[in-house]
């Protein structure tokens, strides 16, 4: 197996060194390829996401990428493409996603009896369209007046997202499908983004399925986690539900994250890089390890992966080898080894 690799910033490289050391451990051959983007690649190419990397990951098709992240205010990153065509988008990271034609991420966040507290059975999975919403990147400022930004929501988008949640939600046997959503006070933006939900929704009558407010979404998740399954939503209000679901299951930290295309899947952290820890050895590995066990699913590996998620939850439900971020005082190397030494045979 060839997965390409993006170290990241931050802690990133010290997350990536550590999902490696849990893959190699279930005995699989894999070649990692090192792809730069972020500032390796500004060294090389004067640009952090140039076009030869973005071919070389589309080559690859398969990517682990550690968390990478700029300056507030300085995000902003224009590709330009070989037929001389250019694209702005609002970040790094989004960058990413829409050259690759990443589409959804799905972000599965559940609880742990050794972490979690009354969360403990919160199963739930949020899935993110990552193309649109707020997060298109058209902004711009008026004069020293004001700022605006302008939100999209296409059918085509909608459309595709809400057949790949009711896929999953059949593949994995998911007891219902929830459209999150503000079209009570975005009626016209959110109003067609649950329209095409509901009109694509209705042609999985064996899944059911319903629609709830984002706010309302955010006080359910915090109160009574097991009123949701799938989650489907757009591109700002999954963001934020899936960092509210991964700090109410315990940690950032143990938040699994992908971002899937038709061609191209990468699988990522869900938190940032907290440079403000990079180097330290303290930073817990459990989000991108558990991204690791997802890449390894999706390219077939499934039994490897079962054997990363059972060590991973033996160590949290047991609480007794944590990180700093968890109540604990463990080194990223410590927890490493100690999801290997507790992951079946």
């Amino acid at each position: 197996m060839r997965f390409a690799v993006i170290e990241g910033n931050g802690i990133g490289p010290e997350l990536v060194k550590a999902t490696k050391e849990v893959i190699a451990a279930t005995g699989l051959t894999v070649e990692w390829i090192n792809v730069p983007v972020g500032d390796p690649a500004y060294e090389k190419y004067g640009h952090p996401l140039p076009q030869e990397s973005v071919k070389q990951l589309k080559e690859l098709k398969v990517i682990l990428k550690g968390p990478l992240s700029v300056e507030r205010g300085r995000g902003r990153t224009t590709c330009i493409h070989e037929d001389g065509s250019e694209h702005t988008y609002p970040s790094i990271n989004n960058a990413i996603r829409r050259e690759l034609k990443l589409f959804v991420a799905p972000r599965p966040i559940r609880g742990y009896p050794g972490i979690s507290g009354k969360h403990a059975d919160m199963d739930v999975v949020i899935m993110r369209e990552i193309t649109e919403g707020i997060y298109v990147g058209w902004e711009h400022q008026i004069g020293d007046c004001a700022a605006q930004a302008i939100k999209l929501a296409t059918r085509e988008a909608v459309e595709r997202l809400t057949k790949y949640s009711f896929e999953y939600a059949r593949k994995h046997n998911r007891k219902k499908v929830t459209c999150v959503h503000k079209a009570n006070a975005l009626s016209i933006t959110d109003g067609f983004f649950l329209k095409c939900f509901l009109e694509t929704a209705s042609q999985y009558p064996d899944v059911p399925y319903d629609d709830n407010f984002v706010d309302a979404t955010a006080f359910n998740l915090a109160k009574f986690p097991k009123k949701y399954d799938v989650i489907v939503t757009d591109n700002q209000y999954g963001d934020i539900l899936s960092d509210l679901a991964g700090g109410l299951a315990g940690s950032l930290g143990i938040a699994p994250g992908a971002n899937i295309g038709e061609e191209v899947a990468m699988f990522e952290a869900t938190h940032g890089s907290a440079p403000d820890i990079a180097g330290k050895g303290i930073c817990n590995p459990i989000s991108l390890i558990l991204s690791g066990a997802a890449m390894l699913a999706h390219v077939g590996q499934t039994g490897a992966a079962k054997r990363i998620e059972e060590g991973v939850r033996n160590v949290l439900t047991e609480a007794s080898v944590l990180t700093p971020d968890l109540g604990g005082t463990a080194t990223t190397a410590q927890i490493v080894s100690e999801i290997i030494r507790r992951m079946p045979a």
